[in-house]
């Protein structure tokens, strides 16, 4: 088993230090050349029986060559070469962290890294972009993508259901460019998130009642202010007995749900034949007897479909948007839908928004990192030609004594009067008075 580092000080700024960058380049050539020797028989080894290849290897080296090195540092140079060899290199043990969120290379020298949302930079480097580029081909392999200058961008899923976006000279001036966004095995529930303090006990109450009497739901909010999470955790709300289609431009949303049908767009090749876009995908969904759609983000021509859909009896069909507030959301739909030529009035297209979404779920990013629900608003209606809506919750901290603010969310003291809720009360009323 390969052996575990626990970095001092010294052992930090030895990593950090140009003398393990050269040596560790040196050495790393050098096992090529015996590799080389080896051919195919390498290729059938463990990664256990490479960490004890480079280990021998990397002591007979230093004995022949003298170099001035401890057993220490020969260990920590150990260890990054069979991360090389059998691993993904530098990049290994931030993939394998459970609390980093988000990987992002600016070039070989700056990489940062989002925990708990807040970004820091890391003290890892690589030895120039074509370590880099190496690093990525060996990510991307798997998925049968590929990287050069006839593909210069990729956007794909990892089999592990995070992704990576890459990017590289001469369209990324400073060097390649890498973003990797990594996502939970196990999605956050309800009960995770009220103790992660995104929302409280009387928020999730609101939520599962809209979802189980099928309202339709919009998540709206920022890059990495938690949609995609809050989406999987409302989905937990949605009865086993439906059919759920879900359509993403990458595949992220993992339901814990038991019919689940995942639909991904497809990029096309590099003349652009063979697209398949989510506007594509929304108008098939509906020849496959969903009970609901769920469209992972809204940002396209699909807007029109969507609106159809949760319009004319796909009840309870979900989706994200990047938007900074509830009216915002409503303005970027509009503008959306008149990107993708809708060819009705701006009064039979407000008209249509307020028929289509019962609810916009305002969740935002704060300044320390955490993830909270901001609002919950109402769509009512459209008056004086323009889409009403009502907020039911709002997120108003408190500071407290000690110079801390404590999260609170206010209800407006308004009572949700969508038909819908109003049906699933009924519904559960007389259910309780049969059991009575």
């Amino acid at each position: 088993m390969e052996a575990e580092i626990e970095f001092s000080d010294d052992g930090q700024k030895f990593v950090q230090s140009q003398q393990f960058q050269d040596i560790k380049a040196w050495m790393h050539d050098h096992l090529l050349s015996r590799i080389e020797e080896l051919g195919a028989e390498f290729g059938r080894w463990s990664r256990q029986s490479i960490q004890q290849f480079v280990e021998l290897e990397l002591e007979s080296f230093v004995r022949m060559q003298r170099v001035p090195i401890n057993e220490r540092e020969t260990q920590l140079i150990a260890d990054a070469l069979t991360k090389e060899l059998a691993g993904f290199g530098p990049l290994e043990d931030l993939l394998a962290d459970p609390a980093v969120e988000d990987i992002l290379i600016n070039g070989h020298k700056s990489v940062y890294v989002s925990r708990r949302g807040m970004l820091q930079r890391e003290s890892l480097r690589f030895a120039d972009d074509e370590h880099v580029i190496r690093i990525v081909r060996r990510i991307l392999a798997p998925i049968g993508r590929r990287l050069d200058e006839a593909n210069p961008m990729v956007d794909a899923r990892l089999p592990d259901g995070g992704r990576i976006n890459v990017i590289i000279e001469p369209l990324a001036i400073d060097g390649v460019s890498v973003s990797i966004r990594k996502f939970r095995k196990d999605p956050l529930t309800p009960a995770d998130l009220i103790k992660l303090g995104t929302f409280d006990a009387g928020i999730a109450q609101l939520l599962e009642l809209a979802v189980r009497a099928r309202c339709n739901v919009l998540v709206s909010g920022g890059t990495s202010s938690g949609k995609t999470s809050l989406l999987n955790a409302l989905a937990t709300f949605i009865p086993d007995g439906e059919r759920v289609v879900t359509i993403e431009d990458t595949a992220e949303l993992a339901l814990g749900h038991s019919h689940v049908v995942r639909l991904e767009s497809r990029p096309g090749g590099f003349d652009g034949a063979g697209v398949v876009t989510i506007r594509d995908l929304l108008r098939n969904s509906l020849r496959m007897r969903p009970d609901r759609i769920i469209v992972g983000e809204v940002r396209g021509a699909e807007v029109i479909e969507m609106l159809q859909a949760m319009g004319t009896g796909h009840d309870g069909s979900m989706g994200t948007i990047h938007a900074s507030s509830p009216r915002e959301c409503l303005y970027r739909l509009e503008m959306l839908a008149g990107f993708a030529g809708y060819q009705g009035s701006e009064v039979s297209l407000r008209r249509q928004i307020a028929n289509a979404i019962d609810f916009i779920v305002q969740i935002g990013r704060l300044p320390g990192g955490e993830r909270r629900i901001l609002s919950i608003s109402e769509i009512t209606g459209v008056n004086d030609n323009v889409v009403a809506m009502q907020e039911l919750f709002r997120h108003e901290p408190v500071h407290g004594a000690d110079g801390a603010d404590r999260d609170r969310w206010v209800s407006l003291g308004i009572a949700p009067h969508s038909p819908k809720i109003a049906r699933l009360r009924q519904a559960m009323r007389a259910a309780g008075e049969r059991r009575g």
